[in-house]
């Protein structure tokens, strides 16, 4: 039975998610504070986590970075819930490894949507592991035991959610690959308030891209419609 790992201070909010989950035949174990959480997921080895930004003494953040960092918790898929919906928080937490994103309030049919969608995703294993071969178009090389980009040489490496996308491009390259698609394709699911968490994981890809693309721009935004990459490199906008 796939276990569920719940990290929130709220006991209402916790309980309301354990209920629900529970409901959904899941096994769902609950921690109130950031510090039991992570020992809970080391010690429960849970198939997903739903975890809290906002928590006394150590918050979603930290104990997402130390899930990350530890070998047994390291692939763990993470939704993060907040009531936070600023940018820079979304930034801050795809950084670190999270793998969706869900702002206070919300259905909970919508969470039940985004756990169904990452579980079926991998089944605990991200696609991009699947994939062994090393995909060159243009410039770009995705070199998947590295989870890296290679652009000329020079290299920069990237989550498994940003890898999935530039393979995702790179496979569609010179056409538009539309927002819908790339939510369906690399989250499984599509929503219409889910477009920003696409904006945000571009941006960080680009970000990383121009540090090792000598002034060349490889992602262009196509308005209205969605992404397209140009292999050999251009002068187009990025924002």
């Amino acid at each position: 039975m796939t276990k569920i790992l719940v990290i929130d201070d709220d006991t209402a909010i916790n309980e309301l998610i354990k209920v629900n989950l529970e409901l959904a035949y899941y096994t769902v174990v609950c921690a109130f504070d950031g510090n039991k959480g992570c020992a809970l997921a080391k010690q429960e080895l849970p198939d997903l986590i739903i975890l809290d930004v906002m928590m006394p003494e150590v918050d979603g953040y930290t104990v997402a970075k130390r899930i990350r960092e530890n070998e047994t918790t390291k692939d763990t898929p993470i939704i993060m819930l907040t009531a936070l919906n600023m940018l820079q928080d979304k930034v801050k937490g795809f950084n670190i490894g999270i793998d969706d994103y869900l702002v206070k309030p919300f259905e909970m049919e919508e969470l039940l949507i985004r756990i169904k969608a990452l579980l079926k995703r991998s089944n605990n294993i991200p696609k991009s592991f699947a994939i062994k071969e090393v995909l060159s178009q243009g410039d770009i090389t995705l070199i998947p035991e590295t989870y890296s980009v290679e652009i000329n040489g020079q290299s920069a490496k990237v989550t498994p959610i940003e890898f999935e996308i530039i393979n995702l491009l790179m496979q569609n390259y010179g056409n538009m690959v539309s927002s819908a698609k790339i939510l369906n394709d690399v989250w499984g699911y599509s929503s219409d308030d889910a477009v920003e968490t696409i904006r945000v994981h571009m941006r960080h890809i680009r970000t990383k891209l121009d540090k090792i693309s000598n002034g060349k721009k490889y992602i262009e935004t196509i308005y209205g419609g969605g992404y397209r990459l140009i292999p050999e490199g251009a002068g187009v906008k990025s924002v």
